[in-house]
């Protein structure tokens, strides 16, 4: 499939297929004009694109960027992390030549899989998670997009499968987020979140990769990850359920990591906790990962943090709280941590795409219930660090670490 465009700068873009049709009740939408769908041709005024077939899978980066003027009229103090349908993802396949084709963006919506494709049947699937966020002068940033399409070919290669290359990614990115450029919230009010997957689309029985790969982008307008916001979160220790052990996946992202969590995480909540914190399945008493966020631990003016030894992910939010922290003179340490040392802490906190930085309020361990001190359970180290980041993500302050990329 290949688009033809035929588009004015800054124009408004919203299939029909996504109005009306928003999953969050709480959202208040003012409606768009409508956009007749008749024969795979889609047109509004400033606007024409018609689907045809593509033949070849030659890899090459897509130069025109579809834009939006307007922000969608959404509820923004209640949006919360969920799904809400956007306007466009952006679509491109692989076959087994290896090369990802130029790629196209589509309507929001479903896609067609075989049941016996890879990703069904054998989890052979990767995905990436990243934002964009609108700075005061409508223009938009993305947060170090690159280190997100390293990520993914890092994790490609332990799950045999082609990935575009760091160029294709971000330019797909960039594609998507102007696509849906409407629905970046206002400053201050949340961010974009920016979903990549890579999954093997192929028709497989036997267990081998899959002979075709589909690149896809899709984004949502959310707000806290966690109910509390920057507020303080409860976890309890695991120690039953692991999430990795030596040797296997648990340092790539790929999809079959976040199942495996969610029967802890389902007991831990019904109990009134937050989430859950995971130990080694060697020795059963050093920090991995809450079940979507790094650790960090706090004592005097060291921060400590689980090494990256291929069982926990390697964040790129904990990369940059650590390269942050540093600049500012605190001594950050990557090595095993013990649950001993995490219950003597000082402060501890949580980062991840999704949370940011989150404070955590208590842990408890073994039965044993230990609360954190702080202004309102807010460590003044998560409080620092948290404004620090956010303030360079949206544009409110001078990014001299060279991490964001403005779209216009």
């Amino acid at each position: 499939m290949e688009l033809s465009l035929a588009s004015s700068r800054g124009a408004l873009l919203a299939p029909a297929a996504s109005a009306g049709k928003r999953p969050l009740s709480s959202l208040s939408l003012s409606p768009h004009p409508s956009l007749q769908i008749q024969n795979h041709i889609y047109s509004m005024p400033s606007l024409q694109y018609k689907a045809h077939s593509k033949v070849g899978c030659q890899a090459s980066l897509a130069t025109k960027y579809m834009e939006t003027s307007e922000i969608v009229d959404l509820d923004w103090e209640n949006l919360g992390f969920g799904l809400v349908h956007t306007d466009f993802m952006y679509v491109a396949k692989c076959g087994p030549d290896g090369n990802f084709s130029k790629g196209e963006m589509l309507p929001f919506g479903p896609i067609a899989l075989s049941p016996s494709a890879g990703v069904l049947n054998y989890g052979q699937g990767l995905f990436e998670g990243l934002k964009a966020y609108r700075k005061t002068d409508g223009s938009v940033l993305l947060f170090r997009p690159e280190e997100n399409a390293i990520r993914m070919r890092d994790g490609s290669d332990r799950m045999c499968m082609p990935a575009p290359t760091v160029e294709q990614f971000v330019d797909a990115v960039k594609q998507t987020v102007l696509a849906n450029k409407r629905w970046v919230p206002p400053t201050g009010k949340g961010s974009l979140y920016i979903r990549p997957l890579l999954i093997g689309s192929g028709e497989i029985l036997g267990l081998a990769p899959a002979p075709e790969y589909t690149f896809i982008i899709y984004v949502s307008p959310v707000g806290n990850y966690f109910k509390e916001g920057l507020a303080p979160i409860n976890l309890v220790v695991e120690d039953n359920f692991h999430r990795a052990a030596p040797g296997g996946t648990g340092g790539v992202k790929t999809i079959g990591n976040y199942a495996s969590v969610l029967k802890a995480q389902k007991i831990a909540k019904q109990k009134g906790y937050s989430d859950v914190l995971y130990l080694d399945a060697v020795h059963n008493k050093y920090l991995e990962e809450v079940s979507s966020c790094n650790i960090f631990v706090v004592k005097g003016n060291t921060i400590s943090t689980p090494a990256i030894e291929g069982t926990i992910l390697p964040g790129i939010t904990r990369k940059s709280i650590i390269e942050v922290a540093q600049s500012k003179g605190f001594k950050v340490e990557e090595r095993p941590v013990s649950v001993d040392e995490l219950l003597d802490a000082d402060e501890v906190f949580c980062t991840g795409t999704a949370v940011v930085v989150s404070p955590v309020g208590s842990i408890t361990y073994m039965g044993k219930r230990v609360e954190y001190k702080g202004n309102q359970g807010v460590g003044a180290l998560s409080q620092q660090l948290y404004t620090s980041l956010t303030s360079l993500q949206m544009g409110l302050a001078e990014d001299r670490m060279g991490w964001t990329v403005q779209l216009n």
